[in-house]
């Protein structure tokens, strides 16, 4: 059970659906850097905390209650480990109430060790049940510990923070913090997850950029994308639509379009599409990462995860329809990543034609959702290659939407 001051801490984030009140949780990128700040502080101050304050992205600090603290020897070595449980509220999540390990010591490194008023140097490795990267293209190198950058400059900080306040003045010569971390069931729930197709072997990921788990509430979503659109058409009568951060910073930077100009509507592509046609939009223009839009070429309006994903077998079939071999084929569908599918039909040529023959059939798939209705242009990008592919009137809407 959660503590008073937890649940107040999370009662910001929480969410409704059909009056019920979703709880808000915390990352296991959160979960870990309270294992950590524990394990610290028992190691360095020799401290045992019952619980610690870790400060997440967001600004949010949440007391985490400590499952289990210990120091352990091992070879001459001292260390310390300590648990703490995942709790995702009432999000679903194949994490929750999983509970992850960190182990904090210290060890020589071939490096120089750092000065006083520098940071101490923080390495990470993946313990049982956490995996380790295998593919290009994710967050972090091949070889490294599933653990996103993020995560780990919580991580770092905690650590460090925990060594500062322990009045010990500097680590000895060529020394550095190493904390590892896992989760005993992590490698059977990782099975559940898209780990696996993503080339992250061994166990599962330490995720989360805000450090909060904000639980989906759909209804409410999607209340507020409708929302949206009816407000922007009280303007004009063209929009943009993007699903989040990503698009809204691209077409700043690439076209200048302002940040509080683009409807953002998440995965909910067709609920958008749905809202332009029902309050008499005369355009809108979307735009968006190909990872999340190469779904719509497979008619896929719901592009969460969760909902249905086909991404590489879509880039597959629309380069061999482009003419690609047969063995670009194969390696396009087993890339894991959109971004390393888009990395081999680049160096082969083929990332155009590719391109291409997806939009055509995205096109296609919003026709049939608006029935005609209303005019729909696409534009897609990655953020390494910009621009892959847009429409014919990509342009012409995008001039409409932002038109004063």
């Amino acid at each position: 059970m959660r503590s008073e001051a937890l649940e107040k801490a999370l009662a910001p984030y929480a969410a409704f659906e059909d009056g019920k009140r979703l709880r808000a949780g915390f990352t296991t990128g959160t979960t870990a850097a309270a294992a950590a700040l524990a394990a610290a502080t028992l190691l360095f101050s020799g401290e045992r905390l019952e619980a610690v304050s870790i400060r997440t992205p967001v600004g949010a600090v949440l007391p985490i209650p400590i499952e289990s603290l210990e120091l352990v020897t091992e070879d001459g070595a001292v260390s310390a480990v300590a648990a703490v449980r995942k709790d995702a509220g009432d999000d679903p999540d194949v994490t929750d109430g999983l509970l992850f390990y960190a182990r904090v010591g210290t060890e020589e490194s071939a490096g120089t060790a750092a000065a006083e008023d520098t940071e101490i140097p923080v390495v990470f490795r993946a313990g049982p049940g956490i995996g380790t990267v295998t593919k290009p293209g994710l967050d972090q190198p091949v070889g490294e510990a599933a653990i996103n950058r993020v995560p780990r400059n919580m991580i770092a900080a905690a650590v460090r923070s925990a060594y500062r306040e322990s009045g010990l003045k500097s680590l000895p010569d060529t020394a550095r913090i190493v904390v590892t971390l896992s989760c005993p069931e992590g490698e059977e729930k990782a099975k559940k997850t898209f780990n696996p197709k993503l080339g992250i072997q061994g166990g599962l990921s330490i995720l989360g950029t805000e450090g909060i788990v904000r639980p989906m509430s759909r209804r409410a979503l999607i209340e507020t994308i409708v929302t949206d659109v009816k407000f922007h058409l009280t303007a004009r009568p063209y929009f943009l639509a993007v699903p989040g951060s990503y698009g809204l910073h691209f077409l700043e930077g690439h076209f200048g379009v302002g940040a509080a100009d683009p409807v953002v509507m998440s995965n909910f592509i067709g609920e958008t599409l749905d809202a332009a046609v029902r309050y008499g939009a005369k355009g809108v223009l979307l735009a968006g990462h190909i990872g999340k839009f190469v779904k719509l070429a497979g008619g896929i309006m719901n592009t969460h995860s969760r909902e249905a994903d086909c991404r590489l077998e879509l880039f597959a079939i629309h380069a061999f329809q482009v003419g690609a071999p047969k063995e670009l084929v194969t390696a396009v569908l087993q890339a894991g990543l959109t971004t390393e599918a888009v990395r081999l039909l680049k160096e082969s040529g083929f990332l155009k034609a590719t391109s291409e023959s997806l939009l055509a059939a995205m096109e296609r798939a919003v026709a049939v959702r608006t029935r005609g209705e209303t005019e729909v242009g696409i534009l897609f990008y990655t953020l390494e290659d910009g621009v892959l592919a847009e429409s014919e009137n990509a342009r012409r809407l995008m001039e409409r939407s932002t038109e004063t």
